[in-house]
């Protein structure tokens, strides 16, 4: 490699380290609005709040092997802190569900969907209260200046971008080693687990924006929309649960079970067909399009 070839390399580099600073800059600054906002109910801010973590989780994955320990350490932090939040989230989830199940060719009365509503709505606010309380917003206020105040002092610029692009290929495979065999035989866990990889995924693939924006908008929009296929799949498990003997929901399971299922087989039909577009290369090839599209741009940098 020529010295002149050398330095175009580094400043390629450098302009996606500049963008790694940035995410991880965006993503604090986003969960800092969410939890501050006057706004913003404790259900919305929840909302916010969570898909910020998300986001800083799948950027720590990222940086888990060129950083080390500590990238690793505010992942595992920060997935902690957030599922003391998920008592107000699955409800939320099965409110988001029977949205959903209004959409099912089966019929449902407006007068059952209301009562639902009603009773689900009455535990989504006492969760809240048991859960978002002010010493959980103080904790994650908490995690937020330290996660700043450690990740401002790692040399994000000098990471090369092959390490990256290793990361970014492992968070691959482990989606498409999960793509069931049988969609509509696929155990709800096994989907949500989908769900998670498709996720960061998705995240991972918008740090691509900075650099080749067209190819990081449309996979990131494909990845999102089958995160919402899985999504509506897991929020119908959840719902399914509150209609367990004697839950809240008990007295409408054989009507609600049948929509529960028409749903269902709608959202996997679907996500088979996303899921087969978006994990259609191996790999080693999409490993190999990464690395292709980087040298793209560093022979095209001025």
């Amino acid at each position: 490699m020529s010295e002149a070839e050398a330095q175009d390399r580094q400043e390629a580099d450098d302009a996606f380290g500049d963008s790694l600073t940035a995410a991880a800059r965006a993503i604090i600054a986003d969960a800092r609005s969410a939890l501050s906002d006057p706004q913003l109910s404790d259900a919305e801010a929840v909302h916010d709040i969570r898909r910020a973590f998300k986001r800083w989780r799948a950027l720590m994955r990222l940086l888990a092997k060129p950083i080390g320990e500590p990238a690793e350490r505010l992942r595992i932090e920060a997935r902690d802190l957030m599922r003391t939040l998920s008592g107000s989230r699955d409800v939320q989830a099965a409110l988001d569900a029977l949205a959903d199940l209004g959409k099912s060719d089966l019929p449902m009365s407006a007068t059952t969907a209301k009562t639902i509503e009603a009773r689900l709505t009455k535990l989504r606010s006492e969760a809240e209260a048991a859960h978002f309380t002010p010493e959980l917003r103080q904790q994650v206020a908490s995690y937020l200046e330290a996660a700043e105040r450690t990740s401002e002092q790692w040399p994000l610029t000098e990471i090369d971008f092959d390490a990256i692009a290793d990361a970014m290929t492992r968070t691959y495979t482990r989606g498409r080693d999960l793509i069931p065999s049988h969609w509509l035989e696929a155990e709800a866990e096994d989907l949500h687990e989908l769900r998670k990889r498709v996720v960061e995924h998705r995240h991972q693939m918008e740090l691509l924006d900075a650099l080749w924006p067209r190819l990081g908008k449309v996979w990131a929009q494909e990845a999102q929309r089958l995160r919402e296929r899985l999504g509506a799949c897991q929020d119908l498990a959840v719902f399914a649960t509150y209609m367990a003997p004697r839950g809240p929901l008990a007295p409408w399971r054989s009507r609600l079970q049948p929509l529960i299922e028409d749903r269902r087989r709608a959202h996997l039909n679907a996500a088979a067909k996303l899921a087969g577009r978006l994990f259609a290369e191996k790999p080693k090839a999409f490993r190999s399009r990464i690395r292709a599209l980087w040298s793209a741009r560093q022979s095209n940098t001025p």
